[in-house]
């Protein structure tokens, strides 16, 4: 079988799983999250894959902040092929943070101070580790340009239309709306025909900027407010078709309260496939609530989408909908895809290794956040305590 993909997920920094070993992300906070895409920007993590990051932009405001730190960096950046990595090395400038130019960053604490009391997470694989490419996480060439540029003018401040990223790094943005009524006030305090108004500029800004956009669409399988039954799978249809013509890349669609069952799911890809969305442009984002996300993964395996949304240690969830988990984990779900005979590129080891790291900085039991992590780790130190023997 071929290859499918899963995405590690973030907060507000969406990566690639090689990024997760060296960035935690779980501050809501615009300010830090500014702090730490200068972080990454002037001292990206050393590896010899591809890293693309993601990054919540919920608003206008937002975006305009995203836009004048990629600028700032790449006027420092533009003068020198070199940077800083995080094993230290000094191999460029930093970021410029003292111009006054409005679109130059403001002089305050440098991202790499504000990084300063993050925790420390272990370090890259090595080499001898590698067991292959990184995991594909675009169903498309991850530098290339966007081909359409639909949707209204751009109101944002004039930016260059590309910006210089150190290598093997990418940016995307991602927006999020919902596909009930209910959830989108309680969540974004407006109704869905309002955040897809607000997502338009967004999306036809950022990809004058040579950036891609990931759009999701909450509660596709189940509303805490409206039911289980809601939101029917035409409305979920209608919204992503919208998203697609206003220019979005990607669209996740996401259980966010893990209500969703076999032949909801099926319901629901019949649906998306009817009004004309190709899988080659879906992802789908499950939740493990009532233990079906692997089920739903399968349904969707077999209508032909192959890239799914994981967190590392099943970290996540909504404040929105009490008692739903976070993401499927992304050991189970690179567990469950490989039994099927497919690739995924995944180092499931050092996943389970930076899953028991990330789970004991939060307080997090990992023998709950995932099993599959659990048990690989556990094996291993036993076949290592029986070599010793």
């Amino acid at each position: 079988m071929g290859p499918a993909s899963t995405r590690a997920r973030g907060f507000y920094a969406i990566n690639s799983l090689q990024a997760v070993e060296n960035v935690l992300i779980i501050d809501e906070q615009m300010d830090n999250s500014k702090a730490i895409l200068e972080h990454i920007l002037q001292t990206p993590p050393p590896t010899s894959h591809d890293v693309s990051y993601q990054w919540l932009l919920p608003n206008q405001k937002g975006l305009d902040r995203f836009l004048a730190t990629c600028e700032a960096f790449s006027k420092s950046f533009g003068s020198s092929s070199a940077w800083r990595t995080q094993d230290g090395t000094d191999q460029g400038p930093a970021l410029n943070t003292s111009a006054q130019d409005s679109n130059e960053m403001p002089s305050s604490t440098s991202g790499t101070e504000a990084m300063s009391s993050y925790p420390t997470p272990p370090p890259s694989p090595s080499p001898t580790n590698d067991q292959g490419p990184s995991l594909n996480t675009s169903t498309q060439d991850p530098n290339a340009m966007p081909s359409s540029t639909r949707g209204l003018p751009s109101t944002s401040p004039d930016y260059s239309s590309t910006f210089s990223f150190p290598p093997r790094t990418t940016h995307e943005i991602s927006l999020f709306c919902a596909a009930t009524e209910t959830f989108s006030q309680r969540n974004t305090n407006c109704s869905i025909a309002e955040s897809l108004s607000r997502f338009r500029p967004l999306i036809t800004t950022a990809k004058s900027h040579g950036l891609k956009a990931r759009a999701y669409i909450s509660v596709a399988l189940g509303c805490p407010f409206e039911g289980a039954d809601a939101p029917s799978p035409t409305t979920v249809a209608d919204i992503a078709t919208s998203l697609l013509e206003m220019g979005a890349d990607e669209i996740s669609v996401a259980d966010t309260t893990g209500m969703g069952t076999a032949p909801r799911t099926e319901e629901l890809l019949k649906a998306l496939s009817a009004a004309g969305v190709r899988t080659e442009d879906l992802a789908l984002h499950f939740h493990d609530t009532y233990g079906m996300a692997l089920v739903n993964a399968l349904v969707s395996l077999k209508h032909g989408v192959r890239v799914f949304d994981a967190a590392v240690g099943g970290l996540g969830g909504c404040p929105f909908s009490p008692g739903a988990t976070g993401n499927v984990a992304t050991e189970e779900m690179v567990y469950f895809m490989e039994s099927l005979g497919l690739r995924t590129g995944v180092d499931l080891r050092e996943v389970a290794r930076i899953g028991e790291w990330i789970s004991g900085e939060l307080g997090r039991d990992y023998r709950v956040g995932s099993r599959v992590g659990k048990a690989k780790l556990s094996r291993e130190k036993w076949l290592e305590e029986k070599g010793r023997g």
